[in-house]
């Protein structure tokens, strides 16, 4: 009924050619990768160091006024592209570090790190199938690396393709069985399955492994929701939020559980804030529909559920909530339809609304 969060996060700093996930500065493979011993040249290295410097510090506009300065001194560096589309990704620029790992991608068509970076950065803004498509371009390089099975795992779960979805976490796994990221998104694809037993486990492992695993806590907050174990489940949602405040998903969640409890009052801050950093989660408009419902207002919450279908009509029980919306307007012609379509889903509740009231 809520949001599942998957972890994304693992993009590379350049470290050619070794295959290590994070890099700072190595001056004489560098300056082997190099061209020539021009002035210019050599300031170039001296900047990139710097930005990586800057980069292992979190500095991010630091590290991306030093790359900056690099790519003036030597316009072809690939390398600090990449290195600057991190910075720029870590540093929320979204679209300023897709366009540093396709510019680094025209200097250096093989560079297989920037392949990976921007099948990440693809990934988050929406694009799966742009990724996926990056991720199979170094396939063979990468087949024996846990990080980026799991991150084909994500595409193909945004892609909604489900079976090759568990094979590539399931792969991730055999790589690495304390990959705390692939146990968690596992978790969540197992959970949105309503395999709840193989989700739980996944997620214990995780935060045995990570206690401080943000989007595991999240999800075990999820699972103790599903369980109607709210008190709990509001434990865990606060902990993954005492690490992530402003996570719109981990906002949304923390409302449900309150809406659950019955504090609406406390809830609706949270709705807000939520739908203020993303208002296009049909989770959350769903969240604010079960608000409405609770102050009895089932117009202003069909209006939402309404903005929850235009989004994601997958949305768990979306149909069911609907329908007892317009049920309470006494639409009864539209709440038995909605009520059937829900059922025509699986909708276990919808079915039964509609068994009851419609028949």
């Amino acid at each position: 009924m809520m949001n599942l969060i998957r972890l994304i996060g693992y993009t590379k700093v350049v470290n050619r050619p070794a295959q290590l996930f994070i890099w700072v500065g190595i001056l004489p493979i560098l300056l082997d990768m190099l061209p020539a011993c021009t002035d210019n040249t050599d300031e170039a290295a001296q900047f990139f160091l710097k930005g990586n410097v800057q980069l292992q510090k979190r500095e991010y506009r630091e590290a991306i006024r030093y790359y900056s300065e690099a790519i003036a001194k030597k316009a072809d560096f690939a390398d600090a592209y990449n290195n600057r589309g991190l910075a720029r990704f870590r540093n929320d620029d979204r679209e300023g570090a897709l366009a540093d790992y396709s510019r680094a991608l025209d200097l250096d068509p093989d560079f297989a790190t920037a392949y990976f970076n921007r099948a990440e950065v693809r990934l988050e803004i929406g694009d799966a199938t742009g990724s996926l498509n990056d991720l199979e371009h170094i396939e063979n390089q990468y087949r024996d690396s846990t990080f980026y099975h799991s991150r084909l795992g994500d595409v193909y779960t945004q892609l909604n393709r489900i079976g090759p979805a568990q094979a590539a976490y399931d792969r991730a796994l055999q790589l690495a069985p304390a990959n705390v990221e692939a146990l968690t998104n596992r978790g969540a694809l197992y959970f949105k399955q309503k395999a709840y037993g193989p989700a739980q486990q996944d997620i214990c492992k995780a935060l045995q492994l990570n206690p401080k695993q943000d989007a595991a806590l999240n999800n075990q907050s999820l699972l103790l929701a599903h369980e109607g174990n709210y008190s709990e489940a509001l434990s865990y949602i606060e902990q993954a939020l005492a690490l992530q405040p402003r996570q719109p998903y981990y906002l949304n969640n923390k409302a449900y559980v309150l809406l659950k409890l019955n504090r609406p009052a406390e809830a609706l801050p949270f709705i807000d804030e939520s739908l203020k950093r993303d208002d296009q989660n049909a989770w959350a408009h769903l969240t604010m529909g079960l608000y409405w419902l609770s102050q009895h207002q089932p117009a202003k919450a069909i209006a939402e559920f309404r903005r929850a279908e235009s989004l994601d009509a997958s949305v768990e029980a979306l149909y069911y909530y609907m329908g007892s919306s317009e049920w309470a307007l006494g639409h009864k012609t539209e709440a038995c339809t909605a009520w059937q379509r829900g059922n025509a889903a699986g909708d276990e509740q919808a079915g039964q609304a509609f068994k009851t009231q419609c028949r």
